[in-house]
């Protein structure tokens, strides 16, 4: 369909201009998106969420390669798919139940054609819901014509129009199902400082010293709920070089009355040994309990664990990622200008590329991200609550689907 190519273009030029900057802002504008590629999806009558799940996982793939070290984009569109799956299968799961109560009644063969058609593997499947299959996408795409309920051909045209009509209203309910769950995904989105912020609380305690490093919304909303809670604490704000991003998060902290203490990046081991907790946010937690953060975390991390302070991540759960940081398909890092960190004007004689053999005599190298192992992490809060970073498989196994882990497949087989 065009129209919705044309949309898809747009959302991804914004992607790969970075319009859209924050992980938040880019799941929200993201399950909105797909959300609309599903309202404007035609589907067919037979195989309804394969088609929508072709559909999601084609735009997916341009939204993921148009910023690839965004995670947030793959991980809402990977919810999604999961979303049309789950919503899938309570609807054959209502089926079977209908079917169930019609084969008590000796109903004719022309009463069948109101009966869904389902095949013996997606009856296998429902059944097994609790037990999580693996595969879900394939037990229900493996169709055989054998297993499909036949229609019957008879009947006068208003009994024809009559099952039109419901057919019709199948699809609808499908998507309608879906649309309702990805709203609220999109609500979880836009709510999840919140409900990170009620927990404040429960983990930050009187007098006490925390530690953090450069800016995050969800770590500021933490703080100040603790403050509204009339907890009596300092915070101590590294200031996140080159961008010093924790010169902005001071400023607001002192805005809502906090207590707040500025220190250089290579400080934080010489004041580590006076912090009670550290507290900060991530750009993504992978799979494995790890998590890509702003740079200068992982020096915070292991300087919190020498001295035996909590480690703590609030991170919402639209950056939780069911990949693990070896995966090809996760580009960890990226590289800033070299301005952040060097006047050109005042190093250009080292800069200079005319000289010598055309290389210049400095490099200058500006990654964005730390990777901090698990091991170096004491607790995740997220907007569902407190978790060990050995728990986050089993919230992958919640929020995604394995088949939908790798969407790039395809396309890597046809290179």
């Amino acid at each position: 369909m065009p129209d919705v190519q044309a949309l898809v273009n747009d959302f991804v030029n914004k992607l790969r201009k970075r319009k859209i900057e924050g992980s938040q802002a880019t799941a929200r504008h993201t399950a909105e998106f797909l959300r609309s590629v599903i309202s404007q999806q035609r589907i067919p009558y037979t195989n309804q969420a394969g088609a929508l799940i072709d559909s999601v996982k084609a735009v997916g793939e341009q939204l993921i390669a148009a910023n690839p070290v965004e995670l947030a984009v793959g991980n809402v569109v990977r919810r999604v798919l999961h979303i049309i799956r789950e919503e899938d299968l309570s609807l054959t799961t209502a089926a079977i139940g209908d079917l169930n109560i019609s084969d008590g009644s000796d109903d004719d063969e022309n009463d069948r054609d109101d009966r869904p058609v389902l095949s013996a593997a997606a009856l296998a499947a429902a059944a097994r819901k609790t037990l999580r299959p693996p595969s879900l996408h394939t037990l229900l795409e493996d169709v055989p014509n054998a297993t499909i309920v036949p229609l019957s051909s008879s009947g006068g045209d208003s009994e024809g129009k009559c099952k039109s009509a419901d057919k019709s209203s199948r699809i609808r309910k499908l998507k309608h199902d879906v649309i309702e769950a990805v709203n609220e995904l999109i609500q979880d989105i836009d709510t999840c400082h919140e409900q990170i912020a009620e927990q404040a609380v429960e983990h930050i305690h009187q007098n006490e010293v925390i530690l953090t490093l450069g800016r995050s919304r969800t770590v500021m909303e933490f703080l100040c709920a603790a403050k509204e809670k009339k907890r009596s604490f300092r915070v101590f704000v590294a200031e996140g070089a080159p961008r010093y991003q924790g010169h902005v998060l001071a400023k607001e902290l002192v805005a809502r009355g906090l207590q707040t203490t500025v220190i250089t990046d290579s400080a934080v081991f010489a004041m580590i040994s006076r912090v009670n907790m550290v507290i900060v946010g991530a750009h993504a937690i992978m799979a494995n309990g790890g998590l890509i953060a702003p740079v200068g975390l992982n020096m915070v991390a292991l300087a919190a664990q020498r001295h035996a302070v909590p480690f703590v991540v609030v991170a919402g759960s639209h950056k939780l990622c069911p990949l693990y940081p070896h995966n090809p398909e996760v580009l960890l890092n990226e590289l800033k200008s070299p301005s952040d960190l060097l006047d050109f004007g005042e190093f250009s004689d080292c800069l200079d590329f005319g000289s010598g053999n055309g290389e210049p005599q400095l490099h200058v190298v500006n990654p964005t991200f730390d990777y901090v192992p698990p091991n170096l992490v004491s607790l995740f809060i997220t907007d569902t609550g407190g978790h060990n970073p050995s728990y986050m498989y089993r919230l992958i196994a919640d929020y995604y689907s394995a088949d939908d882990l790798v969407l790039q497949r395809k396309s890597a087989a046809g290179n």
